[in-house]
């Protein structure tokens, strides 16, 4: 590979003349990598602008790498934090972007109940606390749409001639849309940003005719299924999130 263009604990990126490979470290779980490869494939299929997949393949050093196309573009998170004074109009196009996805769905694709469920019963809460979440998200609307479960300023590319492409597609499911967005108000705020994350649940609550109130009955659950990541410097956090009773 030619060159590196992001590396982080257990993945490195690399461009190699109009092709990407995200490179995966020798333990990674070789499940999740063809899972994040057909969940990327199966996102193609609905026309949203994404890096098309054209493999999976095994490296002479026997890492395996998920083949895509290189899209050239400055993730959002860049471009925020290079121009703070338009903060504001970047997180309006990051909502525009979300809301268009949403738009969308891939009937295929893992369902969002199942997965939370899942993280629910292996977030290391106390029984009494799972119980009550379990019981919180089956109660929960159950909707079709395309959700990238990890939607934050770095998972959006935007292209020179303007155009936006998501990336990262790992934790792709179909679900409910509120839900997608309680993560990213939650992935804001794990990332010290209040304001931000005020400013984006905002414009999202605005821009898709829904009350702050039902999104917030999704915080717990993702707070939970955050918890599966096992980061002590999120723990604290996520289990006051998870444990209160105040979103009822």
């Amino acid at each position: 590979m030619s060159s590196e263009i992001a590396k982080r604990s257990n993945k490195t990126i690399y461009r190699e003349g109009e092709l990407c490979y995200k490179v995966f470290a020798a333990d990674y779980n070789k499940a999740d990598i063809l899972n994040e490869a057909l969940n990327q494939s199966r996102v193609e299929e609905t026309g949203l602008y994404i890096p098309k997949v054209h493999e999976v393949k095994k490296l002479d050093d026997g890492r395996l790498a998920i083949v895509m196309d290189y899209v050239e573009g400055t993730s959002l998170a860049a471009l925020m934090a290079k121009e703070p004074k338009k903060l504001d109009a970047y997180l309006e196009k990051f909502v525009d972007i979300q809301l268009s996805m949403h738009g969308l769905s891939s009937p295929n694709l893992n369902k969002q109940r199942d997965k939370f469920n899942n993280k629910i019963s292996h977030s290391g809460l106390e029984a009494t606390t799972r119980y009550e979440l379990h019981i919180r998200l089956n109660g929960m609307p159950n909707h079709n749409k395309l959700c990238h479960g990890d939607f934050n300023p770095s998972n959006v590319l935007i292209t020179p001639d303007g155009k936006a492409c998501i990336i990262d597609w790992s934790h792709a499911t179909i679900g409910n849309a509120s839900a997608d967005a309680a993560r990213t108000y939650l992935l804001f705020k794990l990332a010290g940003d209040d304001a931000a994350a005020e400013k984006y649940l905002a414009l999202f609550c605005k821009k898709s005719d829904t009350a702050r109130q039902y999104v917030d009955q999704w915080l717990p659950i993702v707070a939970a299924s955050q918890m599966v990541k096992g980061k002590p410097e999120e723990r604290e956090m996520l289990e006051h999130w998870a444990s209160v009773c105040q979103y009822e």
